[in-house]
């Protein structure tokens, strides 16, 4: 496999994750705004949330804007990670708070390494190179 086609994958697979959820929250935005909440997060909030999940797992499995949308995907791994699975006590949580974490170092590989050929940034003509 090309250094390309693993990093396809890669955005696929990231931005899937980010879909998924965001498509999975549109049956019930107000509920999942009451879920935030319990974080400390307004609940007015939840459908930009949405938007985000969505309009970000997008652009990273298109290539668009990928080092901005891997770190902003990063960021908010992080971030919910902290807000709603900090709790040490409880292996799932914990498991859970990991997954997050891991899961912001691919979106921060990506951050480092660019879409790569096969994307919409290469198209329009966005540095791809690594980051030395």
């Amino acid at each position: 496999m090309t250094n390309a086609s693993l990093l396809l994958a890669a955005r696929i697979l990231l931005g899937l994750l980010f879909v998924a959820a965001g498509l999975g929250k549109l049956g019930n935005v107000e509920g999942f705004g009451a879920f935030m909440a319990t974080g400390g997060i307004p609940s007015v909030l939840a459908w930009p949330v949405v938007l985000f999940e969505i309009i970000a797992g997008l652009a990273l499995i298109a290539g668009l804007q990928t080092r901005l949308v891997a770190l902003a995907l990063a960021a908010f791994c992080v971030a919910s990670g902290f807000l709603y699975h900090f709790d040490l006590g409880d292996q799932n949580q914990v498991t859970q708070l990991l997954k997050n974490l891991g899961l912001a170092g691919g979106y921060l590989a990506l951050r480092v390494t660019g879409a790569g050929a096969w994307s919409l940034d290469a198209k329009l003509g966005q540095d791809n190179r690594a980051y030395a």
